[in-house]
Formats: C-alpha cells, structure tokens, sequence
C-alpha cells in the first residue's frame, strides 16, 4: 500500500486543493465557515499550510491563520479514499507544531457537525465547547463597492422577494431551475456541467411581472441590483446614446457581483433599419460589443426585459449572446388567486375571491394590484363618511375591476403565443 508523507503547501497544489474540498462540500449542505477562497489566499500569502501527498498525488490538506495568541483552523480536507487512516490527526499536529513558535495559545476551530477533520481534532486532544452560538453577518459590498453602487442607482434588494412572489409559479419555477439555482449553487452546476446564466430575455405583455422577477433573483441571490433605464442613458452624455451605454458598462466593471436590468431593452436593440446613419443602428451596435465583456466576468447577470420580442433586432437574440428567453406571461385562474390574496392580505377570507378571480380574467398581476388597492380605497372612504365599521366586500372589488381597464387583449395575447412559438429558448 502506498504510504503517505507530509510537506509544505505550494501554489500548483491550488486545483487538486479545491477539488478535494469539493469532494468534502458534496456531503455537507453546510456552508463553511471560511470559504474556500479565502482559505486559499491565506494558504498562498505564508499561513501555516500542509499538505499530504501520496507520490504526486495530493490527497489532504490543513491551513490555519494565527491572530496574537489564538489560531484559527480554517481547513481540513481529505480525499475519499484517504481518511481513517490518520493523515487528518498528523496534518494537525504539523500545524500545532508551526503555530508554536508563533507564540500561539489558543487553537479553535469551527466545523459543522461530522464535517472532515471532527474526528482528527478530538483524537488530537481538542474538545468541544457547549453552549456557543456562531453569529456572523456578511455585508455584500465594500466601501467602494456602495460607492459606485449608489452612483449608478442600484441597491441591495430586500430579503425575501423571492419568497413573497405570488402566483405564476409556472414562470417561477422555470426561472429559479435555469438561472436562480445554477447561480446560487455553482460548485454544484459546475460539477454537473452546468454553466450559469450570464444573460438571459424575459418577455411578454406589460405588467406580468418581469421586473418583479429580476429584483426577486437579485434578492434571492444577495447581489446587487442596478437597473439601466434606455429613456436615461443619453442624459448627460456628449457622445449620445451609444457613449453612453459604454461609460455605464465600462462603470459596471467595477463591481465585484452585479444584476443588471434592462428594461424595454428594445428602445436600444430593436431592428436596425439597415441604413448606417440610423441612430438607433450606432446604439445596438455597440449593445451587441458590450455584452461579450460582461459575459466574461463571474458573479455577473444581465437581465433584459421587453413587450415584444419580435421587435428585438435577430443578431441580439442569436444563441450565444443570450442563455435563455423565457416568457413571462399572464397569470392563470390559479395565479390570479393567488394574486388576489396577496394583496387582499387577511380580508381575502371575506370576499367571494372566485368571483373576483373570473372577474379579472384579462388583469395582468399589476391590474391586480391596483383594483385590490381601488377596492380598499372605497371601502375606506365610505368608512369615513358612514362610519359603520364594514370591511371592504365582494361588491367593493367587482366595481374595481369593472372601473379598471385590462392590460391584456385578445391581440397581445396572441402575438405572445406567436412569439413564443418562434423565440422561446430555455
């Protein structure tokens, strides 16, 4: 049997360290307390770094970072087939023993339950210490970060968009399986193969939700949110409209992990007329160089959104460019009512909500929204004058909807069917 022996981290021990801590994450759906980058960046700059080698082949590996007296253990990783066997308890004590002239007191180490190395650290004397409780919080943006963040008009979404979706799960579901997860979990798509999304197409009529959905993946995924508004972009510009885009992408590089959204992205890639003094063919154009450069960073999303699909210029919905175009379209019986109790909060219990759910067949879920809204308002008007104490009621809702005019026709309608049929890729 081959024996194992120990020496000194070097930097092109980097890809086979990772993908044995991969290994480890695939039976532990505990995030680790230090990840794994910086665990490398301390490994690689002079913190006590170990390895366990067989020949060539490297097959464990311990790090820690001193701080005054107290060292932290950031990492123990070992190869499948290599553990009990004791290299997990030697690549402790060669750290133990580096740590030591160090002036070193203190050695801690925080591990989720059975993760590698539980075994190792108790059979090496160390024992663990009840009644702690691991706070942490993680602030997604540097100074400088925020800086450039709140120059260009993003935020850091809310959390919990996602979760406060109503309705329209079939849209929700296919966007959280094709761009959420992959994004969310990339050591995961990576090991199957699996490249996340770095720009994707929602589209359909206005008002089904396409925005709430972008702000509900940023949310979902912590990362900032910048939204560009086409309508804006020449303001302040002395080179229009395509000097423009590129000084708000060249900006955008400056962040570390963004979403970015574009609304009514057909305003600066609709179909070039051909004619190469047409102003919107300069915009698109350079659209079309910009997208390749945001595509080559990680941790980046471009959302684009518009009504029309069919509008947008062929060569900006060529595969390549775009992962996927996904419709978004208009809520169904189910999602309507969902829909409606959404907004309805606690007084949807007193209506007849499948009235008001046939009533609104054509609503959009912002036609929804602003007739629950109207009904309340009338309610509480009349309130005001009667002063009787009775809660907005079926009556109350119908006369919104009737007084509110849909989003949705039979003609938009079928163009989204048709385009569906004809542009549809996810």
């Amino acid at each position: 049997m081959p024996t194992w022996r120990l020496r000194d981290f070097r930097d092109d021990d980097l890809d086979r360290a990772i993908q044995i801590w991969d290994q480890d994450r695939q039976t532990d759906d505990s995030p680790p307390v230090f990840p794994v980058s910086e665990v490398m960046a301390v490994a690689r700059v002079g913190g006590p770094a170990v390895v366990a080698v067989v020949g060539d082949d490297l097959v464990g590996m311990a790090v820690a970072q001193a701080q005054g007296e107290r060292a932290w253990i950031t990492l123990v990783a070992l190869a499948g087939n290599w553990r009990s066997r004791g290299i997990g308890s030697a690549l402790i004590a060669e750290l133990e023993r580096r740590l030591r002239p160090q002036g070193i007191r203190r050695i801690g180490a925080l591990l989720a339950p059975g993760a590698t190395g539980t075994a190792a650290l108790e059979n090496s004397g160390y024992r663990a210490r009840d009644g702690l409780v691991f706070y942490e919080k993680v602030e997604h943006l540097g100074a400088s970060d925020a800086g450039l963040l709140a120059e260009l008009g993003g935020r850091v979404q809310p959390v919990g968009l996602w979760a406060a979706l109503a309705g329209m799960e079939r849209e929700k579901e296919t966007i959280e399986r094709r761009i959420v997860l992959p994004l969310a979990e990339p050591a995961l798509a990576d090991r199957y193969g699996v490249a996340p999304p770095k720009a994707v197409i929602l589209f359909g009529p206005p008002g089904t939700g396409k925005t709430s959905f972008a702000r509900a993946v940023a949310s979902r995924l912590e990362w900032p949110f910048v939204e560009l508004f086409p309508s804006r972009l020449a303001a302040g510009s002395a080179g229009g409209l395509a000097a423009s885009l590129r000084d708000t992408f060249h900006e955008l590089a400056g962040l570390e992990t963004v979403l970015l959204f574009i609304d009514e992205v057909e305003e600066i890639a609709g179909v070039r007329s051909g004619v190469a003094v047409d102003p919107g063919h300069g915009v698109t154009n350079e659209l079309l160089k910009l997208i390749p450069g945001f595509r080559d960073h990680d941790d980046r999303l471009l959302i684009c959104a518009t009504n029309s699909v069919r509008s947008l210029d062929p060569a900006f919905l060529r595969p390549g460019r775009f992962d996927y175009v996904i419709p978004v379209g208009p809520p169904d019986a189910a999602a309507r009512e969902a829909i409606w109790r959404r907004y309805l909060g606690r007084a949807a219990d007193g209506v007849g909500l499948h009235r008001l759910v046939e009533a609104s067949e054509m609503f959009t879920p912002a036609d929804i929204e602003f007739a629950a809204r109207k009904g309340a308002q009338a309610a509480f008007e009349r309130e005001i004058t009667d002063r009787q104490g009775t809660p907005a009621d079926t009556e109350d809702y119908l006369a919104a909807i009737a007084d509110t005019r849909p989003s949705l026709t039979e003609q938009a309608l079928t163009e989204f069917r048709e385009d569906i049929e004809h542009h549809i890729r996810m």
